[in-house]
């Protein structure tokens, strides 16, 4: 095996329990990271844990709301108490629930806003002091196809994942400038994580399930993840959109 960039860094990442978060953390773990993996699920935290650790990798779980500032400011502070720095932050947990403007599903947006933009920014928040310290770190914002162009009924969702292209290309100038601290985003197209299960207005469910039929796997994105973050100190990937072969959006 190629050597390892990614050898004993620790990696914090958000929305680990399943889908692209898990099967990233683990990719990341046999690299030879340290994973410091968040959710809402403690269940999955726990499987993920042993998952890693019976591979022989590194890995530990706090119970985390990315939404909470507090919440996420406790798990920079756990990552730090259990391994003495932060390496690489990855901003995952998401959530995509589509609807159309007629259906004024306002919960919904909120509800994307909550996760897409304030968790996101709460993660920033959390984690860049320990890097300006250090004069070093990585923050991967985890946007989407829907990020560059907007599909029917994903206005808000599209919208929030807009925002992560701003913000990381802000980071990128400010921070991999002057800095030292890297800035990337990945850019999945339809991944199947069970996303279109989860939403709640039935015009945006139907949408999402069509949608849903062309999906490519969350392994796929971890590959992408890696590829990312396994980089020497003097080189960073910005941008890597990885999509369906059939997405035409």
């Amino acid at each position: 095996m190629p050597i390892s960039h990614l050898q004993d860094k620790v990696v914090v990442t958000t929305g680990a329990s399943s889908g692209i978060g898990a099967v990233s953390a683990k990719a990341l773990a046999a690299r030879g990271a340290k994973i410091v993996a968040a959710a809402r699920g403690q269940e999955d935290l726990d499987q993920l844990v042993t998952d890693i650790e019976k591979a022989d990798g590194t890995a530990v779980a706090r119970l985390t709301d990315v939404t909470d500032a507090a919440d996420m400011q406790a798990l920079a502070d756990f990552a730090v108490d259990t391994y003495g720095r932060i390496d690489v932050l990855v901003n995952n947990a998401g959530l995509m629930l589509f609807s159309y403007w007629k259906d004024l599903a306002l919960d919904d947006w909120n509800r994307m806003l909550d996760v897409n933009i304030r968790g996101y920014l709460n993660g920033v928040h959390a984690v860049l002091p320990v890097m300006l310290r250090q004069k070093s770190g990585h923050i991967l914002n985890m946007d989407s196809v829907a990020g560059h162009q907007v599909g029917d009924g994903a206005g808000v969702y599209s919208a929030t994942k807009f925002f992560v292209q701003a913000m990381t290309e802000s980071m990128r100038r400010e921070l991999g400038v002057r800095e030292g601290i890297k800035a990337s985003t990945i850019s999945p197209g339809v991944i199947d994580t069970g996303w279109a299960d989860k939403v709640t207005d039935p015009a945006g469910r139907k949408a999402a399930q069509e949608l849903n039929a062309i999906a490519i796997s969350p392994e796929a994105i971890a590959d992408a993840v890696v590829y990312a973050l396994d980089q020497p100190a003097d080189v960073t990937v910005n941008d890597l959109i990885i999509s369906p072969t059939r997405q035409n959006w």
